[in-house]
This record gives C-alpha cells, structure tokens and sequence, in this order.
C-alpha cells in the first residue's frame, strides 16, 4: 500500500468521525425540552405557559392556548363555537355562557341536545353525579333500573325523567306560542325564543342556577345555530306540537344569516369543542365566502384514521380552503370537559 493511500485512508476516517460529531441535519433544530413545574399558587395560565417547554400533548395544550387567546384578544375577529357532545349535562354550561355574555363568542353553533339539558337547568331542573355501573350488578341490570325508576344516564350523570315533562311544557306555554303564525320560522328564531323564555322564566320563579346559555345569546344578540335540531328532544317537541298548530321551522333559513356573518367578518376565528354536526357546520360556511379561519383551535378525542369529520384534523381543513394557508390553528386530543376549562382560563387570564 502506498503512503497516500494511507493518506487519504487517514483522510477519510477523520472525516468520517467528524460527520458522526456533527451530522447535517435539515429538520432538527437545537430547542431542548424543558420540565414543567407544578407548585402551589399557581394559575391555569402559569400552568398552561409551563407546558411550553414540554413535549407531546401538553406542548399542544400551550400552542392552543396561544392561539385561543391571540384570537379572544383580536377585536376585529368574529368568533364562531361549535359546541358537540355532553358538554351541558356534564357541568360546563357556565363556561360557555360566560363566554358569550364577555363579548368572546358572536355566534354558537351547537346540538339541539345542549339546548334541551340547558333550558332544563334554566327552569330548575338539575342533573345530578351518578355512576356508569352498580358493581353487583351486570351493565344491562343496572340500565334496566334506572329504566324502571325513571331516570335517564349520561355516562356518569343522571337525570331525572320528570326534567323533560317540564322541558315539554314549557316549551308549549313559553316558546312555541311566540312563534306561531310566522311564515317563515329559522331554527336560530327558535333559539332566540328558547333563550328569551329561559331568562323569563329564570327570573321569574328565581331559580338558583343561572338561566344559562341560550339565555345569554339572548341578552347579547349572539346567534345561536342548531343545524341538526330533530335530533334532539327540543327537535322532536318541536315535530310534535307543529302536528296541531300552524308551526313550521325552515331548516335553511339560517344559512344567509350565518354566510352574512362569515362573509362581513374582518378576520374569523373558531373553537371546535368536540366534532359531529355543530364542527362541520361550522368549518363549511367560509366554503362560500372568500376568504377562510384565520384561527383555529379544536378539542376531540377522535382519531383522523377513521377518516370522519369529527376526528379530521385542521390541516385537512386547510385543503378544502376552510381555514387560511397561514391561519394560526391548533388541536388538542382529551376530554373536553377536562381541556375547555383550562384553555378559556389560561387565555382569558392571559388578555384580561
């Protein structure tokens, strides 16, 4: 073997452990993980700001909560909310209500199965802590007894059968009347009704609990959208009394009103809680207007793999031109009722 190449042999060893020292690297930048604190005294906000140095979901919780209060914090930025799932049975009714009456919402999209457990709290009915199983007893047993004593369960929260007779008389005494005769009935004219009669109505027999969240859009001229409200005890009360009475819901009414709403918006931000009906509702209005979400935060638990909408991601949503291409967006995976209180807190205190 001759001296170069033992040269270049050395050469190229030497280079070699230098790559190995310092590789190329297009996508890794120097950005360490920190560690989280959690002392006593702190606040959601503090928390939420530590999350920022970690990893995984609690960075996504940070992100979120940066694009929440950026969009809050934004007065030329027109806020829908959709709102899927338990949310009301399961204890975050005043969550959403504060939200509206604080100026942070301008419209709601939500189930017709909110309203209904909403109004039932609004007029003194309450749901109360229950239990998912009864261990000496088999799932089905258990359900079956509830059955037989006349309470409904959500999870782990029951609610008494006797809540939806007076849901049931009030609506007939207190919000279809109203509404009668009217050629042209919207479901967010329904809602409106439904708020007015549930502030009244609160008032009037001084009922401990708030009057809630239709009430609040009410107060504050805040649209509220029901777009799958048959599918709901207030959607089928509402079938049953337009069988005897000149009562007809036009379930395309809202349409102009809310692509108004979209279409006059300087920018337009949304919070997606949960997916279904009240999410895609939400995201397809900027499909006909020109412009997109300039903010986005959404909180599921469903996966994008099943292809449904409720678990789509807010990338996907970019492709179909519903969020901007530079639109600040977020999404944090967990339960709702555990991730809404700690965003809306952690970005409220940050603005406020």
């Amino acid at each position: 073997m001759s001296d170069s190449d033992d040269g270049r042999d050395a050469e190229s060893g030497s280079d070699a452990a230098e790559n190995r020292d310092d590789p190329h690297r297009e996508e890794f930048r120097d950005d360490p993980v920190g560690h989280t604190r959690a002392t006593a005294g702190m606040t959601v906000g503090e928390l939420v700001d530590g999350y920022g140095d970690a990893g995984i979901g609690a960075a996504s919780v940070n992100e979120a909560g940066d694009v929440l209060a950026e969009m809050f914090a934004n007065e030329d930025c027109t806020v829908f909310c959709s709102l899927a799932g338990a949310m009301v049975p399961a204890g975050m009714r005043r969550i959403v209500a504060d939200l509206v009456r604080d100026g942070y919402v301008d419209a709601l999209v939500t189930t017709g199965a909110n309203l209904t457990h909403d109004a039932i709290e609004a007029i003194g009915g309450k749901h109360h802590h229950g239990r998912t199983h009864d261990p000496e007893k088999t799932a089905r047993e258990h359900d079956e007894g509830l059955r037989d004593e006349g309470v409904d369960r959500i999870y782990n929260v029951y609610l008494p059968q006797e809540h939806f007779a007076a849901f049931e008389g009030h609506l007939r005494e207190e919000v279809f009347p109203a509404l009668e005769g009217d050629a042209s009935v919207s479901i967010a004219d329904l809602t409106r009704e439904l708020g007015r009669a549930n502030a009244a109505v609160n008032e009037r027999d001084d009922v401990e609990e708030g009057p809630g969240i239709a009430a609040a859009a009410y107060e504050c001229d805040v649209p509220i959208y029901c777009p799958a409200v048959q599918d709901s005890v207030l959607g089928l009360q509402a079938w049953m009394y337009a069988q005897t009475a000149d009562f007809t819901l036009d379930a395309l009414a809202d349409m102009t009103e809310l692509t108004d709403l979209a279409f006059d918006a300087a920018d337009a931000g949304c919070l997606l809680v949960g997916g279904g009906v009240p999410k895609n509702f939400t995201l397809q209005t900027m499909l006909v207007t020109p412009r997109a979400y300039d903010y986005a935060v959404q909180i599921t638990m469903d996966p994008e793999a099943t292809g449904g909408l409720s678990g789509a991601t807010l990338e996907e949503a970019r492709s179909w031109g519903k969020l901007e291409k530079d639109a600040r967006n977020a999404s944090v995976y967990g339960d709702a009722t555990v991730m809404l209180p700690m965003l809306v807190a952690a970005a409220r205190e940050r603005i406020e």
